[in-house]
């Protein structure tokens, strides 16, 4: 367990080896949930809408062709 403190500007430094635990990196875009009582803070990925809905097309078999 890591204790980590709130800084002036509610900033948390999340300690070494639960970046490493994680893999998170510098720049990675994380979601920030409460759930019960408790912060959690899930590594998510940005996807562009448009590539989001023509990979759901390509999912479901509504493309043709090349």
């Amino acid at each position: 367990m890591s204790i980590v403190t709130v800084k002036r500007k509610f900033q948390v430094v999340i300690p070494q080896r639960v970046r490493e635990r994680i893999g998170v990196a510098v720049g990675d875009i994380l979601e920030a949930r409460v759930e019960r009582g408790k912060i959690t803070l899930t590594p998510k990925s940005v996807v562009d809408s448009a590539i989001s809905e023509g990979l759901e097309d390509v999912r479901k078999g509504r493309v043709r062709g090349p």
